[in-house]
Formats: C-alpha cells, sequence, structure tokens
C-alpha cells in the first residue's frame, strides 16, 4: 500500500515504523520546519554563544516492555539516555529531546514544511491537497497531530472518529526559556508545581547538555488557558518573577529570553490506542487516543500499524 501520514512526531513515525517494516510505501508530511514536535529543541543566540533548550517534553518514561525494549534501542544508537532526577525510569533524548525523532525521521520520506490543508477521496484512493501542491494516490491516510487539527479532516470523512475528537480537548502550555550569565547558586535543579509554575528546570543538569545557564520554565495549563492570546513579551517576565519566586532567589536578569506558546501541549486520553477505519482507509494514532505521554503516542502508532496491517493481511487472504 501507499499510505500518506500526516504529523512525523513520535506517533506518527512509529506507525511508519511498523508499516516500512511490512514492506509498505510511507510519506509523512509535517508543516514544522524539522523534526522535534512536542519533542522539540530550541536553539537560541545569546552573548556567550548559542544554548539549546528542550522547551516541548521535558523528558519521558518507559514502563510498557515493548517500548522500553525500543528506548533501549534508542540508548544504543547514542540518541537518549536515563536521566533519575525527575523519576527513576526517565529518560530524555540525547544531546537533545529531538534526537530521537530525528533519528526515526531519517529512516522514512517526511515532507517536512508541508502542511496539509485538504483531504479527499475518489473512488478509494486519496489525495492531499497543500496550499501550493497535490499529492495523489494513496490507498491509505493516517492522521497523527493534535485533536483540533484532525477534527476539520474527520468531519468530511468519519464522523465516529470526529466525535471522539470533539472530545479530546487539549490544554495549553506556555514555556518560557531564560540564559543567564552564570549558574544560579543554592537553587534547585527541577521545581514542580509552584503558583503558576507546573514544571521549571536547570536545562543543563541534564545528561549530554552543555554550555550557560539555561532554564525552562512551564506554566500551569490553567495560567496558560488564561493567557494564550498573551504575546511572548507580556509572558516571558511573569514567569521570570515566578521562577524566583519558586526558587526562593533573588536571580540576576537574564541575557537572553523567549516563550513559545503550545496550543496542544497535553490531551487526557480516551483510551482508544487507535482507530481505524478499513472501509475507507483512515487511521489515528496520537498521544490523546490513549495517555498524556511520549509513550502513549509510541504505543498509539504502533497499535495503529497493527490495524492496518491486520486489515491488510485479511484482504490479502480474500484475495488469495
Amino acid at each position: 500500500m501507499r499510505v500518506a501520514i500526516i504529523g512525523a512526531g513520535m506517533s506518527g513515525l512509529s506507525c511508519a515504523d511498523g508499516l516500512t517494516k511490512a514492506g509498505h510505501d510511507i510519506t509523512l508530511f509535517d508543516k514544522g520546519r524539522g523534526p522535534g514536535g512536542r519533542m522539540s529543541t530550541r536553539r537560541m543566540e545569546t552573548p556567550l554563544g548559542q544554548v539549546s533548550f528542550d522547551h516541548g517534553a521535558q523528558y519521558f518514561t518507559a514502563r510498557d516492555p515493548a517500548f522500553l525494549k525500543q528506548v533501549k534501542a534508542w540508548e544504543s544508537m547514542g540518541v537518549a539516555t536515563a536521566w533519575s532526577m525527575p523519576a527513576p525510569d526517565a529518560w530524555v533524548g540525547a544531546p537533545g529531546m529531538n534526537a530521537i525523532i530525528k533519528a526515526m525521521a531519517e529512516q522514512h520520506d517526511v515532507r517536512w514544511g508541508n502542511q496539509v490543508e485538504r483531504l479527499e477521496n475518489c473512488a478509494g484512493t486519496w489525495s492531499l491537497k497543500t496550499r501550493d501542491q497535490s499529492f495523489p494516490d494513496f490507498d491509505s491516510v493516517v492522521l497523527a497531530i493534535p485533536a483540533e487539527q484532525a477534527l476539520p479532516f474527520l468531519s468530511l470523512h468519519d464522523f465516529t472518529m470526529a466525535r471522539e475528537a470533539m472530545l479530546a480537548r487539549s490544554q495549553p502550555c506556555w514555556t518560557a526559556m531564560f540564559t543567564f550569565a552564570a549558574p544560579l547558586p543554592g537553587v534547585p535543579e527541577i521545581v514542580r508545581d509552584h503558583g503558576n509554575i507546573g514544571w521549571a528546570a536547570r536545562n543543563n543538569a541534564k545528561p549530554q547538555r552543555s554550555g550557560p545557564e539555561g532554564w525552562v520554565v512551564q506554566a500551569r495549563p490553567e495560567w496558560s488557558r488564561a493567557h494564550v492570546e498573551d504575546c511572548a513579551d507580556q509572558v516571558i517576565p511573569v514567569l521570570l518573577q515566578e521562577l524566583a519566586e519558586a526558587l526562593g532567589a533573588d536571580i540576576p536578569s537574564p541575557i537572553a529570553s523567549a516563550a513559545h506558546r503550545w496550543r496542544y501541549a497535553m490531551s487526557g486520553g480516551l483510551r482508544h490506542g487507535a482507530m481505524w477505519n478499513a472501509d475507507i482507509g483512515l487511521g489515528l494514532c496520537a498521544d490523546w487516543l490513549l495517555g498524556p505521554r511520549v509513550e502513549c503516542a509510541w504505543l498509539s502508532g504502533q497499535a495503529l500499524a497493527g490495524k492496518i496491517l491486520g486489515t491488510v493481511t485479511a484482504t490479502q487472504n480474500v484475495a488469495a
């Protein structure tokens, strides 16, 4: 089969891995300029040089045996390493969170910078439309994107999936990044659930990180929702003050700062795993179908690949 996957994050690439191993022809489309998504690493120029920040997912855990096996494979490739500070079973990408996504994407045909705006199904064949191009002749399409982004497509092609997407509301998250001229003395490496901060951490305390003192501050979902339409210049001083209060210290002015608004940062999860309409060749995989963790995104992609391959095998058997 020729399968188009919209979204080259963890779930989309996991699904692509499973389908490619079975010999199918996979093309992924992603609106981003490069690998990362919510496991992105952002680089910032400062007077002390370039600083990198994990400004999306801060770490991930591995509890499912199949996922743990995959994480060990990433570790052997040098793109993942254990980080026990936040949890005994915590892992991070190395040297940045996006290293894992980058390594996965290198194994596939990913069309970066291609935002799919329309899906058309004519006589069982799918076509994808971006603003400037058309990509025809796909047997199946997989949506591996947040529920809010999947809903416009689903509402035209599968009402059952659309209804589920309507139930999955993502929570936003404002993330601020600060670089300081020197290490902040006598403060904890991690802060959780203090004031309006859900998480704050010294980014260069993670394994295989170096460079000037860099801090990532992620606001609570409630605060982020109330300020979701604010601009970065409004958010930065507020979260800097929140960081000072959380650390209980007078911190100096940062030498560089930035903020990023994640509109679709986290979903509660619907416990579906994945969804597949074999009649029209349309599938769904994403963390919001299972749970709000990197592991759940990978498992969702694997689950959908299994559903698709089961259908293909059954069809081939009937044909035979």
